[in-house]
């Protein structure tokens, strides 16, 4: 892909450490610039009216409002920017509707640095596919390089297959699993179940809550999440 112009991203969240964390991603993926990191649908307005801005990082359940309906009214008022919904809401309803708005990828919380990266080089991709499509092979490439993005990159370490045994073991846990619980079953060290269940939990894809027993430190329990897609491996 040839180097364009730069991406201008506004980072749209509540939580300011999250917004600073998201705004700092941006800023590691070449060819993208945060322009700023706000907290409210309040404040993006105002940097909307303001500033040149190519794409929101937008948070769905904002402290003045829901991120849908501001995107609605983006696209009612003919404003181009384009939006990438980045929440923890995952109900299907909720994704169906941000496709009829037009957004362009819909990225689950928490996620770590190569899941965004992947997007943002995606999106980067579909816009700069820019001219009049030949035909329908070129159509299909650019919605390509948009719906389908590959699969992220493991942390340095983990192996797709031990990933793929330990996910497999935890989606047929209905209670969850501990760490001790997931090498026991996997046959590997509880240091490194947990590097894996955390790899999970980072990708969306599993929760983690404390337990507290009779003594001692509470001990972290492992829940795969029903409406996680397909483990993602390099």
């Amino acid at each position: 892909m040839s180097a364009g112009p730069e991406v201008r991203v506004l980072v749209v969240e509540d939580d300011p450490v999250a917004a600073a964390a998201h705004a700092l991603y941006v800023g590691r993926v070449p060819g993208f610039r945060a322009v700023g990191a706000v907290h409210s649908l309040g404040e993006a307005a105002r940097v909307l009216d303001r500033t040149e801005v190519d794409l929101l990082l937008l948070d769905l359940g904002l402290p003045d409002g829901n991120g849908l309906r501001f995107a609605r009214g983006l696209r009612a008022a003919g404003h181009p920017v384009d939006v990438i919904v980045v929440t923890s809401a995952r109900d299907l309803a909720v994704v169906r509707e941000s496709v009829s708005l037009g957004v362009v990828q819909y990225v689950l919380k928490p996620f770590a640095f190569p899941t965004l990266r992947e997007r943002l080089l995606r999106y980067a991709e579909f816009r700069a596919a820019a001219g009049e499509a030949a035909g329908q092979d070129d159509v299909d490439r650019a919605l390509a390089a948009l719906r389908a993005p590959r699969p992220a990159e493991l942390p340095k370490g983990l192996s797709a297959p031990t990933l793929d045994r330990v996910a497999a073991l935890l989606r047929s846990a209905p209670e969850g699993l501990t760490a001790a619980g997931a090498a026991e079953a996997a046959g590997i060290s509880r240091i490194t179940a947990r590097r894996y269940l955390e790899h999970l939990v980072d990708t969306g894809r599993a929760d983690r809550t404390p337990r507290y027993g009779q003594v001692g430190r509470p001990e972290l329990h492992y829940r795969w999440l029903a409406a996680a897609g397909p483990v993602p491996t390099a």
